[in-house]
Parts: C-alpha cells; structure tokens; sequence
C-alpha cells in the first residue's frame, strides 16, 4: 500500500477506533474525562452514593445554557449535552454562604469558586443569588475547587438528586483531586 492510501485508511480508521473505545469504556462504567472540572483521566462508576463525583445534567434552563455556549461537548442530557462531571461539596443539611469571595460550606470557603461575570468569550455570566442557604432533601450543591472557570453550583445552585446519572470514583489520574499532587495513579 503507497503512503497516500496508508494516510487515506489512518484518517478513516483512527475516529472508528476512538469512537470504539469510548464506547466500550461506557458500557464498563469507565468515563473518560478531558474536562478542565476534574483532573483529566478516568473514572468509574459506582452504586455507592457517599462518592464525592457525579456526572449530571444540569438542572432547569441551565442545560441549554450551558450547552447553547460550547461549555458542554454533544451527548446523553435531554438537550443534546454531555453531563456534567463535578465534586460535590454539601448534602442534605449542610449551610451553603454563596458570596463573591465563592461558596463556603459550613463555614468553610472553597479554594477557586468565586463565580465570574463574564466567562472566557465575555458573555455575561449570572450566578446563583448571594446568600445563606440550607441544602434540602433530595438536592445537592455541586463545585470544583479544581478550576476556577468551572461551570457549577455556583451558577445554577444546588441539583437535584434526581438529575445524578452516576456516582464516580476516580480510577486513574493526571492529578489526584484529594491531595493535589500530580500523579499517574488515583485511589
């Protein structure tokens, strides 16, 4: 085979294989995060609700929001978007102060959530309303203390349980989430 067709089948092959083992990463509850949310690398999916991660939609008008701007690459949620993928940082119970210093919880602020005015093509960005609020049943906060550009709670408050397709654990990192060392290896 002469080199043009050898590049010919590569441009062919190569997006078939990488659609294949996204594919198969899914259907073995592997996802694969290049998100600036979380560190990049793989996650699994868990039945175990106490997991810090979810994947999610968001919730209300903030899907196609989201979507609408390009912060969501194409996928699974009813607006055509990817889920989400973010810590959560308060449950059922817990004080959430949302400020323009960023979300504390119980007291405590959160490295990187101060909410932005503007995202990173100037649009006018509005987040959630300042103020003290107790996390209800059946909802969560969700934020990254990772990236400080992240498109979370901080916006669109608190989410529904409901709206949690999955719980992950992170299986394998650029970076691990609980210590702040780079790593190859998560937990």
């Amino acid at each position: 085979m002469n080199g043009p067709r050898k590049r010919v089948l590569a441009l062919v092959t190569a997006p078939a294989a990488v659609m294949a083992v996204a594919l198969c990463a899914g259907l073995a509850g592997i996802r694969i995060n290049t998100s600036p949310s979380l560190p990049m690398g793989l996650y699994r999916t868990t039945s175990d609700s106490t997991d810090s991660l979810i994947e999610f939609c968001p919730p209300g008008q903030y899907d196609q929001n989201s979507a609408g701007r390009g912060y969501r690459a194409t996928g699974v949620c009813d607006d055509g978007g990817a889920p989400l993928l973010k810590p959560v940082i308060a449950r059922p119970g817990d004080v959430v102060q949302v400020s323009e210093a960023g979300i504390a919880v119980n007291g405590n602020l959160l490295p990187h959530t101060a909410p932005r005015t503007v995202d990173s093509k100037g649009r006018r960005l509005r987040s959630w309303p300042a103020g003290r609020y107790t996390v209800a049943a059946g909802t969560v906060w969700a934020a990254s203390s990772y990236n400080e550009y992240s498109y979370d709670s901080r916006y669109f408050g608190p989410v529904p349980t409901a709206a949690i397709r999955q719980h992950l654990r992170a299986l394998c990192t650029l970076y691990s989430y609980e210590t702040g060392v780079r790593s190859s290896r998560s937990r």
